[in-house]
């Protein structure tokens, strides 16, 4: 029984899919076994195919080969669902540490932080920040005038918080139970 001939678009747009990174055409016709006037031919029916309006992917050509990603004018969509997804992810444990310690010791600077955790920061503190979790509360009077960084209201209402004086009150029984650990 002879091998069922796949369409070459369909493969493609399948290859291209699956692939995290871009594919050279040469790399497609070695994957697809066929000549390179096969792969043009297949690449220009998938990008007439994905041209329309009911299609939400396009064929991207770069210099290091061809990739899948989706129009342009899907973007205001898709950022909202990215957005949503990305805030209801949980945090991570360097997440959860820098942002304890910006609650405590607001408003406190990127390099304060740092030395406290002992490690850098600067993207955990991005993400906190693209989160809505923490903002800029302005700069630090003192060379280089770093950001100074406190939590918002959406940390108390991810934390279940009803005001930072709940904090407060959680460091005090923190400080005690340190001190009756010693």
């Amino acid at each position: 029984m002879a091998e069922r001939k796949h369409d070459t678009a369909a493969l493609i747009e399948a290859i291209l899919f699956l692939s995290q990174e871009a594919i050279t055409g040469k790399m497609l016709q070695e994957i697809c076994s066929v000549n390179p006037e096969e792969i043009e031919k297949a690449l220009q029916k998938l990008r007439c195919e994905l041209q329309k309006t009911d299609r939400g992917l396009t064929l991207l050509e770069t210099e290091a080969g061809f990739s899948l990603g989706t129009k342009p004018e899907l973007a205001p969509v898709l950022n909202k669902l990215l957005e949503e997804e990305h805030s209801l992810a949980p945090l991570s444990q360097a997440a959860l540490e820098t942002i304890a310690i910006i609650a405590i010791k607001q408003p406190v600077t990127r390099v304060e932080i740092e030395h406290i955790r002992g490690v850098k920061a600067e993207g955990v503190i991005e993400n906190l920040l693209k989160r809505g979790l923490i903002q800029i509360a302005g700069r630090k009077e003192v060379p280089g005038k770093p950001f100074l960084y406190r939590t918002t209201d959406e940390f108390l209402h991810y934390f279940g918080l009803s005001d930072l004086a709940e904090l407060e009150h959680l460091s005090k029984e923190l400080s005690l139970l340190n001190q009756e650990s010693k």
